[in-house]
């Protein structure tokens, strides 16, 4: 300090001492400190062991003034957000050695209310506050606006600043430390994800096994860990579970019934239909339940390949779905398949068909419900595309369509509605004519040749216009290749332009290519009606069929109607296929 004798006397070293290591006037004897520990999860560290180990580099780091009087730790990851820290109860399943003040949180809080116990943080490291620097300069910080000083044990301790709180070398020092420390994470995060990606290219399984399969240990390939008796793991088939798996995805395919009748379904025989164990045994219920319906039909290993990354598992995941987008497939099947790839796709687009619509039979669990809608969830608006729902206007049920004022497509009214008693008798006239009718076939056939004349028509141009396209490819290569071949010395720029649109041609001749072998097939995939031949015949009562049977029946069929409220009419469409017809006559059985 500069200055008059006399300021210096006064003053005082002790009282210079104190106020450049608190940054407040307040006297005191000794310099009070709170430490701030941080072990990652508990599964890759040995707390018991580490964090005792912080504490002691921190006070071996301390001047002999300083007194540590408080103890912030925590078990938990450094990547996590600063709101996520801190909350966790990971210390709990330890004994561990050092009295719990809290975690870095209850430190932010204490550090900024008035009567706090420390003037000054100290850390082993500064990568134990936070593996992310922008997270790390935060808590830095809010704890520098509150006039509390952090230090870190391996980094030069400098109490004695004549009035500055930071120099321009630690500053740097600090900041250089932090961005390797998030570099190496960055890095080992890479790497452990080309890892997997391999892992799962190679067709091992992480983690349990799906239901329908069992693990096949095989020796680790690496000759150290297969010393140590270490394993890796592939699927194959459990006889029964398999079976119950394929069972499931016919039902949902061919019925497109829920998660929950499946469910309840599977439960009428358990000894055929063995429930899942989870991963904590002591977890089971002993029963099927519609999460594990719907776990068996998303996931994709029982297509045959090996899939990784479908959940978020760490930081701000919390074992959410991720895209399909992110997962990461075997590009070739690994394991026996239970299900062919488009039966998976179907049973997707079956939840998507049935989405935020209730399944089963019956009335809504709510205490208001009066009533209920056997159309509920088959009848859709043409003005919106969204379904319509059920409402009551005495004495008639209505199917209404309000959309929000925001969402309202131009010329949809503020509210379509069409009562049920009329769409059922159309409904009713429909299946018992067209369906069940005894002259189902000859009404078929007439409508089958229009619309296959029209199909007919539109396919042939197609196909057509795809040749010509693919030929007009191949004389725009050929009229490159010679004009190659007259220039007596080509630039090497323009050879490589000329190679690059040369590959920008085959690839576009391969994609037509493509479209005209896809458009082939749908020619030759025509309508089938002898299936008609495999349905029953006879009356259909739409008014005093039971609910439950009647959305068997909507499901089979795979009905769906559409309303137009400018025409005023409702269209009826079904779908019977060779996989679905005996899903029909079973419910109409």
């Amino acid at each position: 300090m500069d200055g008059p004798e006399a300021i210096r006397t006064w003053a005082g070293p002790r009282r210079l001492d104190r106020a450049a290591w608190t940054g407040t006037g307040r006297e005191r004897s000794v310099l009070t400190v709170a430490w701030a520990g941080r072990t990652s999860t508990y599964d890759q560290q040995d707390p018991t062991l580490s964090l005792p180990r912080q504490l002691r580099a921190s006070q071996y780091a301390l001047p002999d003034e300083a007194v540590i009087v408080a103890h912030f730790y925590d078990i938990e990851s450094g990547r996590k957000d600063l709101a996520e820290r801190g909350h966790g109860s990971a210390h709990e399943q330890f004994d561990i050695p050092i009295p719990r003040d809290g975690g870095i949180a209850d430190l932010l809080a204490e550090a900024e209310r008035s009567g706090r116990r420390f003037d000054v943080v100290i850390c082993e490291s500064i990568d134990r506050i936070s593996r992310r620097t922008h997270i790390a300069t935060e808590i830095e910080h809010r704890l520098d606006q509150a006039g509390v000083l952090l230090l870190a044990a391996d980094e030069p301790i400098r109490l004695r600043t004549s009035g500055r709180r930071k120099t321009a070398t630690a500053l740097l020092t600090r900041r250089v430390k932090q961005g390797v420390a998030e570099w190496y994470v960055t890095e080992m995060l890479e790497k452990s994800w080309d890892g997997f990606a391999v892992h799962t290219e190679a067709g091992f399984n992480v983690g349990k096994p799906c239901y329908g399969y069992r693990a096949r240990h095989v020796p680790h390939p690496v000759p150290a860990k297969r010393a140590k008796g270490g394993k890796k793991t592939r699927l194959e088939v459990d006889q029964i579970q398999g079976e119950v798996v394929r069972t499931v995805f016919q039902w949902r395919v061919d019925e497109r019934v829920g998660y929950q009748v499946i469910a309840d379904r599977l439960n009428r025989d358990l000894v055929a239909h063995p429930p899942p164990i989870p991963v904590n045994p002591d977890r089971a219920i002993g029963c099927w339940t519609h999460s594990n319906v719907r776990e068996i039909l998303t996931n994709p290993k029982h297509t045959g390949h090996m899939v990784w990354n479908r959940r978020a598992r760490k930081g701000n995941g919390k074992n959410r779905v991720n895209p399909v987008g992110e997962w990461v497939w075997s590009r070739e099947p690994t394991h026996e398949a239970l299900v062919d790839i488009a039966t998976f796709i179907a049973a997707q687009q079956v939840a998507e068909h049935r989405e935020r619509s209730r399944a089963a039979a019956g009335p809504n669990r709510h205490p208001a419900t009066l009533r209920t809608y056997r159309l509920r969830g088959y009848l859709t608006c043409v003005a919106c595309g969204r379904r319509m729902c059920g409402n009551t206007k005495h004495p008639h049920a209505y199917y209404v369509c309000v959309p929000k004022k925001a969402w309202r497509p131009a010329g949809h009214p503020a509210a379509v509605r069409v009562r049920e008693d009329a769409i059922l008798e159309h409904l009713t006239n429909f299946l018992a004519t067209r369906v069940f009718g005894r002259y189902r076939h000859d009404l078929l056939d007439t409508t089958l040749a229009t619309l296959e004349q029209t199909a007919k028509h539109a396919h042939s141009r197609r196909i057509a216009a795809l040749r010509r396209a693919i030929t007009d490819t191949d004389t725009k290569i050929t009229r490159l290749l010679r004009s190659l071949e007259l220039i007596d010395e080509p630039d090497p720029d323009l050879v490589g332009d000329i190679n690059h649109r040369r590959a920008e041609l085959r690839a576009h001749r391969a994609s037509l290519e493509e479209q005209l072998a896809e458009t082939e097939t749908e020619v030759h995939q025509v309508p089938n009606p002898d299936l008609l031949h495999q349905l029953p015949i006879g009356p259909v009562d739409l008014e005093v069929l039971p609910e439950d049977m009647a959305r068997r029946l909507f499901d089979a069929l795979r009905l769906q109607i559409s309303y137009d409220h400018v025409n005023r009419t409702a269209t009826c469409h079904v779908t019977l296929t060779g996989d679905t017809v005996t899903a029909v006559a079973h419910a109409v059985g």
